[in-house]
């Protein structure tokens, strides 16, 4: 009798999580400190449920190890470079390009990714250093204290789009 009734539990605890997802109450709230500020994106998060490309800009930062990914690099035009991370952002499922925007500190392009069941949104910026032929990434968690690598996997898997074409 116990067994079922735990198994009831958490059953309709599952239930309610999923449904308290597909209505959007886990997608959290969009950071308002986004962007490029003195050539640098947003710092890591104090959790590890970040990557960033420009980490070892905060070498004290408590999460500077577990969010260090390289940067996209490319040879040549820096906006060929630019229009295939475009395209590499744009083929990633449920992401939706939010910002893609030129500045004088160069292009920056912000998405939002979505899981699928819990619709958890996560924040993925990108940002081109063209006179060091590199596109700096970042992609972060709203909601949670482990990502479980999902960011670093959605960053590589840019990386390897980008490289195919």
């Amino acid at each position: 009798m116990l067994i079922r009734l735990v198994l009831l539990i958490s059953a309709a605890a599952g239930a309610a999580l999923i449904l308290a997802g597909q209505w959007g109450l886990l997608r959290g709230k969009a950071p308002s400190d986004l962007g490029v500020s003195d050539g640098r994106l947003k710092p890591p998060s104090q959790t590890e449920n970040s990557v960033s490309s420009q980490a070892s800009l905060y070498p004290e930062h408590p999460m500077r190890t577990y969010a260090e990914i390289a940067p996209l690099s490319y040879t040549g035009d820096a906006a060929l470079a630019w229009s295939k991370l475009e395209q590499a952002v744009a083929a990633l499922p449920r992401t939706s390009i939010i910002t893609n925007a030129t500045s004088p500190s160069g292009r920056y392009l912000y998405a939002q990714s979505t899981t699928l069941l819990l619709r958890f949104t996560d924040d993925v910026e990108f940002w081109q250093d063209p006179a060091n032929h590199v596109i700096h990434v970042r992609s972060s968690s709203r909601l949670g204290r482990k990502d479980f690598g999902v960011n670093r996997a959605r960053i590589e898997a840019v990386r390897t789009a980008f490289h195919a074409t």
